[in-house]
């Protein structure tokens, strides 16, 4: 059961959840993860690979996601398709942010990728579901903003024990901000 049970299908406006990864990896398991708790029905999962502008137009409410590679860069997915995303008109959408990242080995970039995706959102006052800082360890990183994350952060290189806890709290958070 998803979190708009007690909506009209009418009412309700799916969720395009975008992410960058392989289709095996850590981004997309935890894209899968993110899709099952808003309830299978109401998320609609794209590989950013294989997606266009057109794609991320149809929805007013998007989630995006991506891991970090190398020194916090996004996933090469995203870096491939982010000239083509900073040319959604994003004014009456909400969005959401989730990345992966290893704040032990990388602590000095943990999350750039999603701080790089949120750099390049035009409309940041769209954005809903920063996270605390409080829990992680890391000298550095561009998705903080204001004492707290863009988005929701996962170490599954780390803290795979707090995925799951992490995912339902900030599901928690951001389900009724969406249209």
């Amino acid at each position: 059961m998803g979190f708009n049970d007690d909506l009209n299908d009418k009412d309700m406006k799916k969720i395009g959840l975008f992410y960058g990864g392989t289709s095996k990896g850590s981004t997309y398991k935890v894209a899968k993860k993110i899709q099952e708790a808003l309830g299978k029905e109401n998320v609609d999962l794209h590989d950013i690979a294989k997606s266009s502008k057109t794609d991320i137009e149809k929805y007013t409410n998007l989630i995006f996601g991506t891991s970090a590679w190398g020194v916090g860069d996004m996933h090469r997915d995203w870096e491939g398709f982010i000239d083509e995303f900073v040319e959604v008109d994003f004014s009456d959408k909400i969005v959401a942010l989730f990345g992966l990242g290893d704040q032990k080995n990388y602590p000095e970039s943990y999350l750039d990728g999603t701080g790089t995706i949120f750099c390049r959102l035009p409309n940041k006052e769209n954005v809903i579901g920063f996270w605390p800082t409080e829990g992680y360890t890391y000298y550095y990183s561009s998705a903080e903003k204001d004492g707290k994350f863009v988005g929701l952060a996962i170490d599954e290189d780390t803290q795979p024990d707090k995925t799951d806890d992490r995912i339902k709290q900030w599901v928690e958070q951001i389900k009724d901000k969406f249209k």
